[in-house]
């Protein structure tokens, strides 16, 4: 729901709001920015700061994805092959500075910028993806949440069952919940006539920070009853 509330957010500010990608990069870029200054300042593991720079990086990775789909007009193939670069790039000199790609536990500041910026290109990614399973290969926004639903359920699997790299399969779990987000987001704000649920931006982000919110405390409760 985090990735939900992404895509509908940062459609709010771009679509909505009328505001265009470039602004939306604008708006979304300073609270990533600040959520992420607030994370990294921290002397311990804060939930409220880690997951709002989560919602950060989500909002801004939709901002970003738009802007070189539909304003610099890339298109979704050459989109997602830009971002592929980067999030690779930033990868690569992440394993060349520390040996590996380990991101639990994470000390380090600048490790844990690396592992950011691996985030916020991994969402932009999973947004280009989702856009170019509904526009692109013309599935509706129901089954293109199906199809990437799938996807991370068959990663959960193989790291369950099998001995495949499980950082391996991290990443591509990780990469694949964006677009996941996003064709669920856009099956819950589209109008019905295009296979949506034509909920609106703002009813769809706030459903889904009621739904966030509730899997976020059952999730400490359950936490807590385990210690």
């Amino acid at each position: 729901m985090l990735l939900t509330l992404g895509e509908t957010l940062g459609d709010f500010f771009a679509q909505t709001l009328d505001l265009g990608y470039l602004a939306g990069i604008g708006i979304t870029l300073v609270f990533f920015l600040i959520t992420l200054s607030f994370q990294l300042s921290a002397k311990r593991y804060i939930p409220d700061f880690f997951w709002l720079v989560i919602i950060g990086t989500t909002t801004l990775g939709t901002e970003i994805s738009d802007f070189i789909d539909r304003s610099l007009h890339l298109g979704y193939s050459s989109g997602s092959f830009v971002l592929v670069f980067f999030l690779l790039l930033t990868l690569y000199l992440w394993h060349k500075k520390y040996g590996n790609l380990e991101v639990s536990p994470i000390f380090e500041k600048q490790k844990e910028i690396y592992f950011w910026v691996a985030v916020l290109f991994s969402n932009s990614l999973g947004t280009a993806f989702g856009d170019y399973l509904n526009d692109g290969l013309g599935f509706s926004y129901l089954i293109g949440a199906l199809i990437t639903l799938s996807v991370i359920v068959v990663v959960v699997l193989l790291h369950s069952y099998t001995k495949i790299n499980h950082i391996l399969l991290f990443w591509i779990a990780f990469v694949f919940t964006r677009p996941f987000g996003a064709t669920f987001g856009d099956f819950l704000t589209k109008p019905l006539a295009k296979g949506g649920l034509d909920l609106g931006t703002l009813n769809a982000s706030i459903v889904s920070i009621v739904i966030m919110i509730a899997l976020i405390i059952i999730a400490h409760k359950r936490e807590k009853l385990q210690h």
